[in-house]
């Protein structure tokens, strides 16, 4: 398959070996060319969405083929490149093209209204469904824990005890009205709580945190959601309601300058744990080191759910190769557990 005239520097070998993340990181290291962006969105198209999202694997292999598509997106800041804020903007902005019509095609035509999208909004896919591979990790801390989320978007996972849980073998009750239950399939392995944990205190931080009281933020967290997962839809809505009957206090910051001053306002008679989950692959890898070692200082348990090569130092390659497209859940950068990218499983290590 082509790429409408816009030649590939890699190799489909080469590209076909790496995750939809290792790509991002390996372009963004080096000057982009119209190839490199197409190998981008077909490693997404059949890394990430393939057997997940067919619209998105359709929609992904229509940017890789079209150059003039492919060429705006390279005028815009790097960060903006790609795929999931593409679509998600294009949704969000005017809609999924109907019929046979083709994406690419689609987009280029409304470029004019969905750039501005592009440009004001980024990937904050803030999925509650991963309370349920953080909360056996909380359970082994010794109560009352004090939280704070880095990239923390509207700080939806920041509220892990007002949400239910199926772990099929074992369930945990939502003590809210309407709250959502989260299923997830644990291994036997897997230490799941007798209850939900207690929880002192809790703040978050994010370069451009969403309010969860303003509908336009939300409708793009909805947006986020990829088209077939109405299931996960339902759910996120349905924590939406339970954050804004008591919203989580998120700041604006950036995570190496503000967290430990947001460290040092939680209460000092609760267990401090910083947590985050997929987000140090948008931060630079000396930014994580950095990021490492000022959690250490600050003497808090680091609890960190990221894509498998973004911390390689975490876990061994045969770990992380049992489980293709697993995140890894790890403890003060000892893994712990692989986790669905959802929520949709863990299994401890």
């Amino acid at each position: 398959m082509g790429h409408g005239g816009c030649a590939s520097r890699h190799s489909l070998t080469r590209q076909d070996k790496l995750s939809g993340w290792a790509i991002s990181l390996y372009i963004t290291s080096m000057d982009v060319s119209p190839g490199d962006l197409a190998d981008r969105y077909l490693a997404f198209a059949r890394s990430e969405a393939h057997g997940v999202s067919p619209i998105y694997e359709r929609y992904a292999t229509s940017t890789a083929e079209s150059c003039d598509l492919l060429t705006r997106l390279l005028n815009l800041p790097r960060g903006k490149q790609q795929p999931n804020l593409l679509l998600a903007a294009t949704r969000h902005a005017v809609g999924l093209p109907q019929g046979d019509r083709d994406f690419a095609r689609h987009v280029l035509d409304a470029w004019e209204e969905i750039k501005p999208v592009i440009l004001s909004r980024s990937t904050q896919t803030n999925e509650p469904g991963r309370c349920a591979c953080l909360l056996p990790a909380l359970a082994q801390f010794e109560a009352p824990l004090a939280l704070i989320e880095v990239g923390a978007a509207a700080g939806l996972c920041l509220i892990p005890d007002r949400y239910g849980y199926d772990y099929g073998r074992a369930h945990l009750p939502a003590v809210e009205k309407a709250a959502p239950v989260f299923p997830c399939a644990a291994s036997d392995q897997t230490p799941i709580p007798a209850a939900l944990p207690r929880i002192a205190w809790r703040a978050g931080l994010d370069l451009n945190p969403l309010d969860v009281r303003k509908d336009a933020d939300m409708q793009w967290l909805k947006t986020l959601v990829w088209p077939e997962q109405t299931d996960r839809l339902t759910r996120l809505e349905a924590a939406i309601a339970v954050a804004r009957r008591d919203p989580p206090n998120v700041i604006a910051g950036d995570l190496l300058t503000a967290t430990e001053a947001l460290a040092a306002q939680a209460p000092k008679d609760a267990r401090l744990v910083i947590f985050h989950t997929a987000v140090l692959n948008y931060v630079a890898p000396e930014i994580r080191k950095e990021f490492a070692t000022l959690v250490q200082d600050i003497g808090a348990d680091w609890l960190a759910n990221e894509g498998a090569s973004i911390l390689p130092d975490v876990a061994s390659q045969a770990v992380l190769n049992d489980r293709a497209g697993a995140f890894v859940l790890s403890h003060n950068g000892r893994a712990v557990a692989r986790t669905g990218p959802h929520g949709q499983f863990i299994e401890w290590l």
